[in-house]
């Protein structure tokens, strides 16, 4: 390993991608030395600069600072590592089988490239999560070069005319954003932070790597992300006849389905409506009147997500709310998170936080003694949510919260707006 080529591959991208990208482009690689070369090192940076802040510095506000615990911090650390690596060789399959679509050149290991040394201005931007305040800005202003670089690098990687680059880079972005924000989502918002504070990644693994072959165990995480570009080949091929046939109605057709390839879907998804899962919602939980509910619908860049929530209250600081989340196009992602969570469990003087799977159903659950207040949430049909939160009695409360949602009627409309391919 030559950590002097690595450092002087990623200054040059940096500094002077023009002249860079092609001699990149044109060097002899594998995917395994890609990873083992560079990727493996350049993307430990933030993961490694995020620990340090969170365990080591703490974050600071109102004079109190707060640090996670050091092996909570590494378990947090090792994840968010893992899955970096994972989306990285994700994203690099769409970009191949987007090739033909710009009139490029599919290449796998030259589609890796192209996601490493873009990536880099991004992955060493990371390492400003440590400065206090302005941090955040380096990193923002990092990834927005990472976009540069990825429109100076798809001519010379996967052989676009120029002129297509610009497309290209821009489909690109639309879904690694996509793919970013809804792993956050899922894994942040339906599993609660006990996800990024596992201490292993658990049946998730590369196969055995040998020349210019990875191989992917197809039962594990990263083998269902691996199959998420394979279905998006049909749906880029789809995609190229629609534009050249100039129908709009066809291009946006065909859009939806690269997105819901994206998603780790083998068809479309129609969410439901914002009618059928309000529906959901009982008028009283744990003897308390509802004092509010809403529900709305989006639909952007192909992708639909429904939620309903309620807020039940007895008028004397009692309150609870109950949330049902239809994921929609993110369906097939809510399977591979069940893949990817690990089922752990911490506890404190006064609580616990654990996540895990029972009857078939992923489910998460914390509670504060000291508060009386606490989450509860089950993934059913590996497409819907259904979260309580407040105060309660007992963690009991909620999970009876939960169950006052008629779970089995939610479960049986999991193929309900599915149109297989």
């Amino acid at each position: 390993m030559d950590f002097g080529k690595t450092i002087a591959r990623a200054k040059a991208i940096l500094v002077t991608p023009r002249t860079e990208w092609p001699i990149a482009a044109a060097e002899p690689a594998s995917v395994g030395s890609l990873y083992a070369g560079y990727i493996i090192w350049i993307a430990a940076l933030p993961a490694i600069a995020t620990f340090i802040k969170q365990s080591l510095i703490g974050t600071g506000f109102l004079g109190v600072v707060v640090r996670m615990p050091i092996a909570t911090g590494l378990g947090a650390m090792v994840l968010r590592y893992v899955l970096s690596l994972a989306v990285a060789y994700v994203v690099a399959l769409i970009i191949n089988v987007l090739a033909g679509t710009f009139n490029g050149q599919k290449d796998m290991v030259q589609a890796l490239k192209t996601v490493a040394y873009a990536w880099t201005a991004a992955w060493i931007a990371g390492i400003a999560v440590i400065i206090p305040w302005i941090g955040w800005l380096i990193a923002i202003a990092g990834a927005v070069y990472g976009i540069y670089l990825l429109y100076l690098g798809l001519p010379f990687t996967m052989k676009c005319p120029s002129e297509k680059a610009g497309g290209y880079t821009a489909l690109t972005v639309i879904i690694a954003i996509v793919l970013s924000w809804i792993v956050s989502l899922i894994v942040v918002g339906v599993i609660g932070t006990a996800a990024y504070t596992g201490a292993a990644m658990t049946g998730t693994h590369l196969g055995s790597t040998s020349g210019d072959n990875v191989t992917v165990d197809p039962n594990s995480a990263l083998g269902r992300l691996a199959a998420m570009g394979e279905r998006a080949e049909q749906a880029s091929k789809e995609m190229e006849a629609a534009q050249k046939s100039g129908d709009s109605a066809a291009q946006q057709a065909a859009m939806g389905r690269m997105m819901g390839a994206a998603m780790g879907n083998d068809g479309s998804v129609q969410a439901l409506s914002t009618e059928q899962v309000k529906a959901f919602l009982p008028e009283t939980l744990l003897g308390l009147k509802r004092t509010s509910s809403s529900a709305q619908r989006s639909n952007a860049m192909g992708m639909q997500v429904t939620e309903a929530h309620a807020e039940y209250g007895d008028g004397s600081g009692r309150n609870v709310t109950l949330e049902v989340t239809d994921m929609g196009t993110a369906k097939g992602l809510m399977a591979m998170a069940g893949a990817m969570a690990p089922e752990e469990e911490r506890s404190t003087d006064h609580g616990y936080d654990k996540t895990y799977t029972a009857g078939g159903r992923l489910t998460h659950e914390a509670w504060d003694d000291q508060s009386k207040s606490g989450e509860y949430s089950v993934v059913v049909g590996q497409r819907f949510t259904v979260k309580a939160q407040g105060g309660a009695a007992s963690i009991d409360d909620l999970k009876q919260a939960v169950a006052s949602v008629d779970l089995g009627k939610l479960e049986s409309m999991r193929e309900e707006g599915v149109t297989r391919h």
